[in-house]
This record gives structure tokens, C-alpha cells and sequence, in this order.
């Protein structure tokens, strides 16, 4: 007897041309990416995929709110009762294994890079908005220091992004341990 596919809802089907949509933008950007490309990935047909999203655009911003909300969500959930510097031990524990995936970090800095756009400026505002609060609420932390953390949270994206660690010349291990000073070690 053949086997019977599932047959998947649409709130299902939009998740799955999410994350599909997710991999191909951290690899080519807005502007890089083919919705072509994406639609491959997620299995279905071009037209299919504007029935779900009505452009690119809106598919890159879906992307970009998700990215923001998985953070501001994963931050919650290292935080627990902890509070202050302990607080932001925790999410910097957590941005740290974050961007040990790959499609994450290269998501953030592709909506950085699209920032020449004013809808994906918006909503990357909104992210980053989202995350600050975020961080203030839940380690009641002062203005520099969480500029400090932002920053260290930048110099990590940076050092993983182009795998510095990997590196085996002394600015590059200089740098790496600047910021294992700052933010967590990777796992």
C-alpha cells in the first residue's frame, strides 16, 4: 500500500517557506536572493510562494522579525530569576551559542546590510528596539552597561562570522580574547 503524505496547513506550510526563506536570505541577502531559490528550497511552486508571501520584501522582514523574536525569546528563557550582571551573563551565554548556527548570525547581518531599504530599516529598528528592552528589563541594567553588552554582542557577530578563532596568527587570537572579556566564549 503507498504511503500517504501528510497534507500540511497552511500555518505549517508558511513556517516551513519561513525557515526556507531564512537559509537562503543569511546566504544572499535581500537583494541576492531569488524567491526562485527559496521556493526550491521549500519544496513548492514560485506562484505558491506569493500566495503565502506577496513579495520578497515581506518574506526577508518575516525573516528578520523571526530572527528578533527567537532572540528576545531565547534571552527570556537564560535568564530565569537572575538579575544584573549574572542576567547578562546568561544572555550573552545564550547570543553566544545563538550564532554558533550560522544562519542566524548571517540572517542578523544581512538585515544589517539591508538597512538602504526603509521597510527592512524599520523593522530591523524594531528588532533591535525589542532586544534592548528586552536586555534592560530583565537584567535592570544601566545604559552603558548595556551598551557594552551590545557591543560585545557586535564583536562577537564579527569574530564568528568571519571564524576567527580559527585563526592561528596573534591579532586574530588578541582579538578573540579581547572578546572572550566581554561576551561568552562559543561553546
Amino acid at each position: 500500500m503507498p504511503a500517504t503524505a501528510t497534507r500540511q496547513s497552511a500555518d505549517q506550510r508558511r513556517a516551513a517557506v519561513l525557515a526556507a526563506a531564512t537559509q537562503e536570505f543569511a546566504l544572499g541577502g535581500l537583494d541576492g536572493t531569488s524567491t526562485q531559490s527559496i521556493a526550491a528550497r521549500a519544496g513548492i511552486s514560485q506562484p505558491y510562494l506569493f500566495r503565502l508571501y506577496p513579495n520578497k520584501k515581506t518574506l526577508f522582514i518575516a525573516a528578520v522579525d523571526e530572527c528578533y523574536r527567537t532572540l528576545v525569546r531565547r534571552f527570556e528563557d537564560a535568564v530565569g530569576h537572575r538579575s544584573g550582571d549574572e542576567a547578562l551573563d546568561a544572555m550573552g551565554d545564550a547570543y553566544g551559542e545563538l550564532i554558533t548556527d550560522r544562519t542566524f548570525l548571517l540572517l542578523q547581518l544581512q538585515a544589517y546590510a539591508a538597512c538602504d531599504d526603509e521597510d527592512v530599516r524599520a523593522a530591523t529598528r524594531r528588532g533591535f528596539r525589542d532586544v534592548w528592552y528586552t536586555v534592560e528589563r530583565l537584567s535592570g541594567a544601566d545604559v552603558d552597561a548595556i551598551r557594552q553588552f551590545y557591543a560585545a554582542g557586535m564583536l562577537w557577530n564579527v569574530i564568528t562570522a568571519m571564524q576567527l578563532e580559527d585563526v592561528d596568527e596573534r591579532w586574530a587570537q588578541l582579538v578573540c580574547q579581547q572578546g572572550r572579556g566581554t561576551a561568552p566564549a562559543k561553546p
